[in-house]
């Protein structure tokens, strides 16, 4: 009886104390952006339109999906854009679903084509101007591919206004390939991106990492018509905001959850 009593309460301990444990790797962690409803927690950004206009709806959401759609526009007219999360964030964990739906809509730049992605460390949506294109930040860029047999990885890094160190060295191009395999036709993809302030980031599609470089900074080109006190080159970017890409082509995200990682990286 004594040894029953003993085994009963060594258990009941070993369960208190589990429970009191950090769950740092437990679903419970994972915050959810995207509600499924609706789009209230994010802010729409459009190149040409004020802050807050969701022309022509080019963001909404339809079966539990946030949709980046044209069918309501006339020509394309340049009009990049951009859906913010509220919240900036520096050292987290991003995952999510994409795929790529429809026709690239006339009058959108060729490169578009099967081209969207997700910006991170972004300047606020409010310090845009108006007919600013492109945020500063940096982009893990989503590239479908053209069923052609050729190679066309996904994952891969662009840097609108921004630098980072690749391999050691300050890479100044613009954009750079992943290790991604190429995902054809209109099939989901999962990508997951860790952000850890201005040091190391990772982008992983597929469960696979395809791509790691450090020191994210503003530099460079690639952004137009942008406040010049919101461009000091060579500032370290260590936090800013999340937002998803519309570009001309139709596109689908699900599944968007963050796990805030800044209580086991940031440093005092």
């Amino acid at each position: 009886m004594k040894i029953f009593n003993l085994t009963t309460l060594l258990i009941a301990f070993l369960l208190i104390f589990n429970a009191c444990q950090p769950k740092e790797n437990q679903e419970e962690e994972w915050k959810p952006l995207f509600n499924g409803t609706d789009i209230n927690d994010w802010i729409v950004k459009i190149n040409g339109h004020e802050v807050g206009d969701n022309y022509a709806s080019t963001f909404r959401v339809k079966d539990s999906i946030i949709q980046v759609n044209y069918d309501s526009y006339d020509n394309f007219n340049e009009r990049f854009g951009h859906l913010y999360y509220q919240t900036p964030y520096s050292y987290y964990h991003l995952k999510l679903e994409y795929r790529f739906i429809g026709e690239l809509h006339p009058g959108a730049p060729s490169y578009t084509l099967r081209n969207s992605g997700v910006m991170f460390h972004s300047q606020d949506p409010n310090k845009m101007l108006i007919n600013q294109d492109w945020p500063i930040s940096v982009e893990m860029q989503f590239l479908g591919g053209l069923s052609d047999g050729k190679p066309r990885p996904t994952g891969n890094m662009c840097s609108p206004g921004t630098h980072i160190v690749y391999q050691g060295q300050l890479l100044e191009t613009h954009c750079i390939n992943s290790t991604s395999k190429t995902y054809d036709g209109d099939q989901w993809v999962k990508a997951e991106l860790i952000v850890l302030g201005d040091s190391l980031i990772t982008h992983i599609i597929e469960g696979d990492t395809v791509l790691q470089y450090n020191k994210p900074q503003i530099g460079g080109n690639v952004v137009n018509n942008y406040a010049v006190e919101e461009k000091i080159d060579g500032k370290p970017l260590k936090e800013g905001y999340i937002a998803l890409q519309s570009e001309g082509q139709p596109v689908e995200f699900r599944n968007i959850y963050l796990k805030d990682l800044s209580k086991h990286y940031k440093k005092d």
